[in-house]
């Protein structure tokens, strides 16, 4: 599944930290770092314990997790420092399937900030604003030449670009409101008609806050002004990170890192939260494959059907579906084997129309 997040915001906020840190990048950082229109690829691993704990029970020889695909648009070297995203980069945003919006909480003297202080409710809203105003020349532009597509339109056509209308004069008012179309109830089919438009606050959105050494661990006061901005819309999560430390820690062994989070007081790495948070923001969920060869953890949106979960693995096994095996990763970790699962009866069969839950491990039967 090949999904794609875009981490965007304002100047000297850490975004192309924060991809280096989330991809194991080394992207050049600073306000002039890229090109215009340049942009930084990189996957993410998305941790799971589960995996890990499969992966110990079973000994594959090899170990996958499920990933995530992050984008890093460059700024332009000629930019000026306050004048936020051009036009040119919303176009690029288009090409995602979520948003990870950089706010800048800490302060640095030698590190400017390009609106002259620190204000991530600022920020945040000054990003938004620019959605919104995007996403509304689009409904505008639209809108003119449907009207006039819709004189000659007729039979089937002339019902979609109905359909298409009826979404697009409910939208611009609630653009205008400063309302984002993910807070609008989208039926599928306006779904399909408005795919090609790619509209930004249609995207869910994940504020990553780039908070002081200082709020690491208690960064709740950081946070409530924007949570509070963020449950006003769906599709929207607040988490906080401290780029700078985090980048210190990146240099540490595993063991050292893990002792150093401890005495930060971090029960969860803060970038496992970002990772997690744009997995569920993507409406994205896992199962899993075990066995000797292999311990894999495979993506699929929530709600999918086993016979689409065998899809995710191979073409063929969807085509050829028979029924899968299922067991919860726990109950087959409790077993101690998928033998011994079998023995007692855990593994149940599951037909097409099942609905996998997360944590599932399926085994799956086809035939082609």
């Amino acid at each position: 599944m090949n999904l794609s997040s875009t981490i965007t915001g304002l100047a000297y906020g850490g975004k192309t930290t924060l991809f280096n840190l989330l991809t194991g990048g080394h992207a050049p950082t600073g306000a002039f770092a890229g090109a215009e229109g340049e942009t930084n690829i990189g996957v993410a691993k998305v941790p799971d314990g589960r995996v890990d704990k499969l992966s110990a029970l079973f000994k594959p020889k090899k170990t996958t997790f499920a990933e995530i695909t992050y984008r890093d648009l460059g700024l332009a070297k000629s930019a000026t420092p306050g004048e936020g995203i051009s036009p040119k980069k919303l176009g690029d945003l288009r090409n995602s399937d979520a948003l990870v919006h950089v706010v800048r909480a800490f302060a640095d003297p030698s590190v400017p900030h390009p609106e002259g202080s620190v204000d991530p409710l600022r920020d945040m809203a000054t990003l938004d604003l620019e959605l919104l105003f995007s996403d509304h020349a689009i409904v505008e532009r639209r809108l003119d030449s449907l009207e006039r597509e819709m004189r000659s339109a007729k039979g089937p056509d002339r019902e979609a670009k109905e359909r298409e209308l009826a979404f697009l004069q409910r939208a611009k008012p609630a653009l205008e409101t400063e309302t984002p179309l993910r807070d609008l109830e989208v039926e599928p089919e306006e779904q399909r008609l408005i795919r090609g438009y790619r509209f930004l606050t249609l995207m869910p959105q994940l504020v990553v806050v780039n908070v002081d050494e200082g709020d690491v661990a208690s960064p709740d006061a950081v946070l409530a002004p924007l949570r509070a901005a963020a449950t006003m819309h769906r599709g929207t999560a607040v988490v906080a990170v401290c780029a700078k430390i985090e980048a210190e820690i990146a240099e540490l062994p595993a063991e050292e890192a893990s002792t150093f989070r401890a005495e930060l007081g971090l029960a969860e790495a803060p970038l496992d939260r970002v990772v997690h948070a744009t997995y569920d923001l993507l409406g994205l969920t896992s199962f899993f494959t075990a066995g000797e060869d292999e311990v894999r953890a495979w993506t699929i949106f929530k709600g999918s059907t086993a016979q689409q979960a065998a899809g995710a693995i191979h073409s063929d096994l969807e085509r050829g579906f028979i029924r899968a095996e299922v067991i919860r990763w726990d109950e087959l970790l409790k077993a101690g084997s998928e033998a011994n699962a079998r023995k007692q009866g855990q593994l149940r069969t599951e037909g097409k129309t099942y609905q996998v839950a997360d944590g599932d491990v399926i085994n799956v039967l086809f035939n082609v």
